[in-house]
């Protein structure tokens, strides 16, 4: 009975620790250290890049667990921002955003799969638009320590590719649209 006890001690306390080792990271967007850019063809002649200026977000990290890791992302979709200000103004309007009715887009993730190698697939539901899909991000793990302020930040930088039809805009015939994510965070 006594050995069945401190092996019960033992596992709680390894299950505490394997809790505790997660942390809460917040996105560094105050210091801009972290970015939200997207590309796509213009026409079939060139290519529209730019970023969303405004978002938040948070994620909680173990190295150890990386399949616990959860991620939400808040983009305020008003702030969309390709360097010319008729285009964005035409961006944020109802062929596309449609920021009146849709002022934000959001992705929580559902799965994160260790690829090794600092490589990571995370798959969630990003929302854009009004609607919602599944999407999948390929990212790696750029590193993680103590910065100079005396805190300790984590950063990942990820892509994917999205298609505006599965969005339901009305400006169907952009097609793809890529994303990268470069993503610094602060543990809380």
């Amino acid at each position: 009975m006594k050995k069945l006890s401190l092996t019960l001690v033992g596992l709680l306390a390894l299950t505490a620790s394997q809790v505790a080792s997660a942390a809460d990271y917040v996105l560094d967007v105050k210091g801009a250290h972290a970015f939200i850019n997207f590309k796509a063809n213009h026409l079939g002649y060139s290519f529209l890049t730019g970023r969303f200026n405004k978002f938040d977000g948070k994620f909680s990290y173990d190295a150890k667990d990386v399949a616990a890791t959860k991620i939400t992302v808040n983009i305020d979709a008003t702030s969309i921002d390709s360097n010319h200000a008729e285009r964005d103004k035409h961006l944020r309007g109802g062929d596309f955003l449609a920021v009146e009715e849709f002022p934000t887009a959001k992705f929580v993730s559902t799965k994160v799969t260790d690829k090794g190698g600092d490589k990571v697939e995370v798959v969630g539901d990003f929302t854009l638009h009004g609607v919602t899909n599944s999407i999948t991000i390929d990212a790696t793990k750029i590193g993680e320590g103590k910065d100079p302020w005396g805190g300790y930040r984590a950063g990942f930088a990820g892509t994917t590719t999205i298609d505006v039809s599965d969005y339901d805009f009305k400006a169907g015939w952009v097609g793809k649209i890529e994303l990268e994510l470069l993503i610094e965070g602060i543990k809380q």
